[in-house]
């Protein structure tokens, strides 16, 4: 491995950005905080492995030790996936963990930043942090948003949490200036849902539009990630009426508790498991391959020029 004393790309990942080859980006808070063991080993593993097959090379991206990681080894992966209290780290976070030697799994703001920054076009991940309900009152809105607003990346999701208010992630998506595809729909997905209720103004067919896309925002000097949103096949969805349920119950029961700030998504997410027996869950693992699958095609249409 080499690089910057605070920051260590695997030689894999490294040889493949010189060589110009796809490199796809994926988060590590899916393993520290979305996923219950063992079972987040395995789909880290499964998620590398997805992008390899489709012709690229994955770099998973976290803070071990107070330095940056573009790139994991099994061991790295198998030690975040058993780690206790692993910080969740957004942008804000990393200067604390670097200064600390501290670990931390980035999230989809601090890993599009890490990956733009180490050289990688392309990321792939689950939902979209965005506006969250009530925020009106709250002003509780994901830092993903202000971060894909200064990324010149592609972000490959499949779409806005379900649990977040898609509306108003959508206005504040417009305002910022970040360009939202749906890829092939003109709905944005919820997730785990296929439709999430809203309309959505782009529609792209496949891969290699996604890239042209990002190329002529580069030559615009367009700052922004460009969003891809993809809908979980429908045969994986979480079903409609038990989601609607289950989140009305976790949200009275977040406000019950005084649950706030960044510890509402992951306390969300596991009401949202533990309510539906864990289907939420399959749906998020099926919505986040299929992502990590077409993240790959992009990042080789984009390496393709």
């Amino acid at each position: 491995m080499s690089a910057a004393p605070e920051q260590v790309v695997a030689d894999e990942v490294a040889a493949a950005l010189a060589a110009g080859r796809p490199v796809v980006a994926l988060e590590s808070t899916i393993i520290t905080h979305g996923l219950p063991r063992p079972r987040n080993l395995a789909v880290a593993r499964d998620l590398e492995a997805t992008v390899r097959s489709g012709g690229a090379v994955p770099a998973t991206i976290a803070v071990l030790d107070g330095r940056v990681h573009v790139g994991l080894t099994d061991a790295e992966l198998a030690r975040l996936a058993a780690a206790e209290d692993v910080a969740k780290a957004s942008v804000r976070d990393l200067p604390v963990l670097l200064a600390r030697g501290a670990d931390g799994a980035t999230t989809v703001a601090a890993t599009a930043h890490l990956a733009r920054r180490a050289g990688v076009r392309v990321f792939a991940t689950g939902g979209l942090g965005g506006v969250h309900r009530g925020a009106a009152a709250t002003f509780d809105e994901s830092a993903d948003l202000p971060a894909l607003a200064r990324t010149p990346i592609v972000v490959v999701c499949a779409g806005v949490k379900s649990i977040l208010d898609g509306a108003a992630t959508l206005e504040r998506l417009e305002t910022l200036g970040v360009p939202l595809l749906g890829f092939r729909t003109r709905r944005l997905p919820g997730f785990t849902q296929v439709d999430g209720g809203q309309d959505l103004t782009w529609r792209v067919e496949d891969a290699a539009e996604v890239a042209a896309v990002r190329r002529r925002a580069d030559d615009l000097g367009v700052t922004a990630a460009v969003v891809v949103a993809r809908p979980v096949d429908a045969d994986a969805a979480l079903d409609p009426v038990l989601h609607d349920r289950v989140l009305a119950e976790a949200l009275a029961a977040a406000e019950a508790g005084g649950v706030t700030g960044k510890d509402v998504t992951p306390f969300l997410l596991d009401a949202m498991q533990r309510g539906t027996g864990g289907a939420s869950l399959e749906a998020n693992v099926a919505a986040v391959t299929g992502n990590t699958a077409l993240a790959a095609e992009v990042a080789v249409a984009l390496a393709a020029g």
